[in-house]
């Protein structure tokens, strides 16, 4: 055989075997001797002999719209790595797309290995433990004024020479008194975590 069968040029035309036997029919094909199709001469034959009209085009792909958000995101990652970043809305190439993909797989593994090493620690437990540690130490401030006041009161009144008494529930209340202003200057500092 010297040409393709008819299975074959229709494979390679992208038609069904039967529009292929129409056309060899209609002689809009070139055939060998042995009843082969050539292929060439047969697609410029039929380039020529085919109404523009009646062909059939592959449909375009549909694209669907890429979310402002997702642009946007792509932009914010380009611009963390110092890379450029598309200035019209809309204006990301696939490229820069797909370089923002990579960045972001990138900087995931990298705190994936970082949490796998312990370096890392969970947000929600830390601060849980940050803000049970925050109310034991205030607890044990609260309660310092009681346990030392009247240890604190016989000490004033050795020092002062022992003429002169202190009572301890007033040198509690001085102390809670204090205590409680500084821990509420405490409670206003931020740790800027957010």
């Amino acid at each position: 055989m010297q040409g393709m069968s008819e299975r074959q040029y229709a494979a390679h035309v992208g038609l069904s075997r039967g529009a292929i036997q129409k056309a060899k029919t209609a002689e809009r094909l070139v055939l060998y001797p042995d009843g082969s199709i050539n292929a060439a001469a047969s697609d410029a034959r039929r380039a020529e002999t085919t109404d523009p009209s009646k062909t059939r085009k592959p449909p375009e792909p549909k694209l669907k719209p890429v979310p402002e958000a997702a642009v946007a995101a792509v932009g914010d990652t380009l611009r963390e790595q110092g890379l450029a970043v598309p200035v019209a809305s809309g204006g990301t190439t696939f490229l820069q797309a797909k370089t923002a993909n990579e960045v972001l797989k990138a900087q995931e593994r990298r705190i994936r290995l970082q949490k796998l090493k312990g370096e890392l620690v969970d947000r929600a437990r830390a601060e849980t433990l940050m803000f049970r540690l925050a109310r034991e130490e205030r607890d044990a401030w609260v309660t310092w004024p009681s346990r030392v006041a009247a240890l604190m009161a016989s000490e004033l009144a050795a020092a002062l020479g022992g003429g002169i008494a202190v009572e301890a529930a007033l040198m509690q209340k001085v102390l809670e008194s204090h205590v409680r202003a500084q821990l509420d200057s405490l409670a206003e500092v931020r740790t800027g975590i957010g």
